[in-house]
């Protein structure tokens, strides 16, 4: 077993970019492995349900064309997990038509694994007629009619099929929807470090200078594996790894403080300690990985309809110390002209409660201007734009009490007003499977991409 291993993370998503010096630095380290997360399920179901990818194609080929050919020249691999942004096999071929450009391009020829991470609909409905599939803890149970609404259905590729394509000595492994830190603690597993330490400093890579201070997700970092510790290191002399930027990511996007549950097992940070061991850098002891029951989450995107939205802004101070009401009213004038209807229809109030919704605590300090999105949801995207239309005229036109002018109430931005934003997707799957062995759903395809040097 090697006494240390680095892994190289460039970017906290592939297509957010890097700076080409501090690329340039990490190599310089002579890291073990590039990793690269594709993506995530952050920006919401649409981009699973729509198959499309959220971050732009040619930022993605941009920041693919600099990390693969320099890893071939290196000798190391290259792991892409979440692979077009939602790691669909949809999303995992958009990536790999950007490879085959890349590579043809580039004259280079790349021994390739491939893994999907699509489960078909009938093993799931197996598994949940079998009380397999549980729901997180603020999601309701999955039931069939949700499921058999469902578009594509993913499942969170683990450490063990990432692992397997490794083994084969490719040179690029490009994932579907992968746990994050998987994609940079499969190599350090493989090669015989501790999982708890592969995985902690995995969920700190993932997001690369983000954890950083200043944090930056364009910035390229290093960890390295010891036996006993990993190592943070920033590759760039804008921004340093602090023990409070590291200690303040490790409680980023967990429910538990301590505990992160992921597939096959709990990452445990209750004994865990920090140290600054530079001026960049930061050296982190004591995480440990509970093995568990054999699971995945799953998720999948179900198409609930089509929006439709107005952007406008309202600066009478009368007006804004009735907004409620005003909104009750437009409502009810909604109502009346179209009858209750398929319809959902939403007044979201920057400056007020936007952002909190029902948990603003402050919700009754209004500023001296709010903007308003008013939002129709509808089963077309004709009714979303009558819906939306109708409410956006008629709070344009409102008579509230104390009004003194009658000109509209509303200023809008941009002309057209109204905004027809096409499919709304909602997660309706986002739920744990147990499965008898993980790497069964994952198998690699392999391949050769390129026919260069």
């Amino acid at each position: 077993m090697k006494k240390e291993m680095r892994i190289l993370s460039p970017t906290a998503i592939l297509g957010y970019g890097f700076p080409p010096a501090s690329f340039e630095r990490g190599m310089a380290r002579r890291p073990d492995a590039i990793g690269l997360d594709g993506g995530s399920s952050d920006p919401g179901p649409y981009y699973l349900g729509a198959g499309k990818p959220f971050v732009d194609r040619e930022a993605v080929k941009r920041d693919l064309a600099i990390a693969i050919p320099a890893a071939k020249r290196a000798g190391i691999p290259v792991v892409i997990g979440t692979a077009g942004g939602s790691g669909a096999r949809v999303h995992v071929d958009w990536c790999l038509r950007i490879i085959r450009e890349i590579a043809r391009e580039k004259r280079l020829k790349l021994r390739a694994a491939v893994i999907y991470a699509d489960v078909p609909r009938p093993l799931v409905a197996r598994a949940l007629a079998a009380g397999k599939v549980k729901p997180l803890s603020f999601v309701p149970e999955l039931t069939p009619e949700t499921l058999r609404r469902t578009g594509r259905i993913v499942a969170q590729i683990g450490m063990e099929p990432l692992m397997a394509a490794l083994r084969k000595g490719v040179d690029l492994v490009v994932a579907g929807r992968c746990y994050d830190p998987a994609v940079f603690a499969a190599p350090a597993v493989l090669a015989g470090f501790d999982p708890g330490l592969a995985v902690h400093l995995g969920k700190i890579v993932e997001c690369a200078a983000i954890a950083a201070t200043p944090g930056s997700g364009r910035d390229c970092v290093l960890g390295t594996l010891r036996k006993d510790c990993f190592t943070l290191e920033t590759l760039s002399d804008a921004r340093r790894f602090t023990t409070a930027s590291v200690a303040a990511h490790t409680m980023y996007e967990k429910s538990h403080p301590f505990l992160l549950p992921g597939p096959g097992g709990v990452l445990d940070l209750s004994k865990v300690g920090f140290r600054q061991a530079g001026a960049n850098s930061v050296e982190v002891r004591g995480s440990r990985f509970v093995p568990g029951p054999a699971t995945v989450k799953l998720e999948g995107a179900v198409l609930t309809g089509y929006r439709t939205f107005s952007i406008c802004g309202i600066r009478d101070r009368v007006m804004l110390g009735q907004l409620d009401p005003i909104f009750a009213a437009v409502r009810a004038a909604v109502e009346e002209n179209f009858g209750r209807g398929d319809y959902r229809l939403a007044f979201r109030v920057y400056g007020r409660d936007a952002v909190m919704g029902a948990l603003e605590p402050e919700r009754d300090r209004v500023g001296h201007e709010v903007g308003v999105v008013i939002d129709a949801v509808a089963p077309t995207q004709a009714q979303a734009g009558t819906i939306c239309g109708f409410a956006r005229s008629t709070l344009l036109h409102y008579g509230y009490p104390g009004r003194v002018a009658t000109a509209g109430n509303l200023a809008f931005p941009f002309s057209p007003s109204d905004f027809a934003a096409g499919a709304v997707y909602e997660f309706g799957i986002y739920h744990v499977m147990e499965v008898d062995d993980p790497a069964e759903l994952f198998p690699a395809k392999h391949l050769t991409i390129g026919g260069g040097r």
